[in-house]
């Protein structure tokens, strides 16, 4: 029988930290080996506790470094999940492949250069490495939907509503959107008038193929993502709402299982289903 697979959740505290917690704890092919949070009120609690899913043994530590060269120490490769802040997860993605620990990353903001030299780090050190900008399943049903009505529709804007804690924006699943609509080779929304903005943004931001994405914080939201198509006489909308972050735990755990097989960088779920 192989070994468990040792986990590191990176934003161990935060609230899709302790998700990720959750669903690790209860995976019967996994365990949790570390929980890094800043958080210095909660320093030394015990992260189950903080989870709602028992004493797990595990506190609460702000030294990513010293837990992931310990977890690369482990008889099974190690994993590191992380759910932090676009500020800091390029450093976080590359210590972790520096470590030969594999990263799981969900948290957005990072730049198409930094991608790049991830990627490039990555194959270097022969290292998978995991970047998914959305763990939901019933998105990336959504976005294959948006591939299908795109034959047919040129007129396309995206539309992401997320709560007010969110730092950055577009959302990445916007941006990857967009991205896929991209690749189709087309050009949408060809221009009819000379618009004009009264108010700089006030048409969003324009993104691959004169694609363009709104965005909306605000409490009460979570996750929710519209993808509208137009053309004379009709509206399509493909629309994901999340309403629990559990939503994401099953394309989590998909993830920390499928990058033991992984030797570089991928982007996307869709890439792993």
């Amino acid at each position: 029988m192989s070994l468990p697979i040792p986990v590191v959740v990176n934003g161990a505290a935060g609230k899709m930290g302790l998700e990720v917690i959750k669903a690790v704890a209860q995976a019967t092919d996994m365990v949790l080996f570390g929980a890094i949070d800043r958080n210095p009120k909660i320093q030394g609690e015990d992260i189950g506790l903080l989870a709602g899913c028992g004493e797990l043994e595990i506190p609460v530590v702000n030294d990513l470094q010293a837990t992931l060269a310990m977890a690369s120490q482990e008889k099974q490769q190690a994993v590191m999940v992380d759910f932090t802040h676009p500020d800091g997860v390029y450093e976080n993605v590359r210590s972790a492949i520096a470590y030969g620990v594999r990263p799981v990353v969900g948290t957005t903001g990072l730049s198409e250069k930094q991608m790049a030299e991830l990627a490039k780090f990555a194959d270097k050190a022969s290292t998978g490495c995991l970047i998914i900008p959305n763990f939901s399943i019933g998105v990336v049903l959504m976005q294959q939907a948006a591939i299908q009505a795109a034959k047919y529709f040129e007129n396309v804007e995206i539309i992401e509503l997320h709560h007010n804690q969110k730092a950055d924006a577009p959302s990445g699943t916007a941006i990857q959107t967009a991205q896929l609509l991209g690749e189709l080779g087309q050009t949408f929304n060809p221009p009819l008038v000379t618009e004009t903005e009264k108010i700089t943004g006030a048409r969003g931001a324009i993104a691959n193929e004169n694609i363009r994405i709104h965005s909306v914080r605000l409490p009460g939201f979570i996750a929710h993502q519209e993808i509208l198509f137009g053309a004379a006489g009709q509206i399509y909308t493909l629309r994901h709402d999340t309403m629990d972050r559990a939503c994401y735990m099953p394309g989590v755990l998909l993830s920390i299982r499928k990058i033991l097989e992984l030797k570089s960088l991928i982007y996307g779920l869709e890439k792993i289903l």
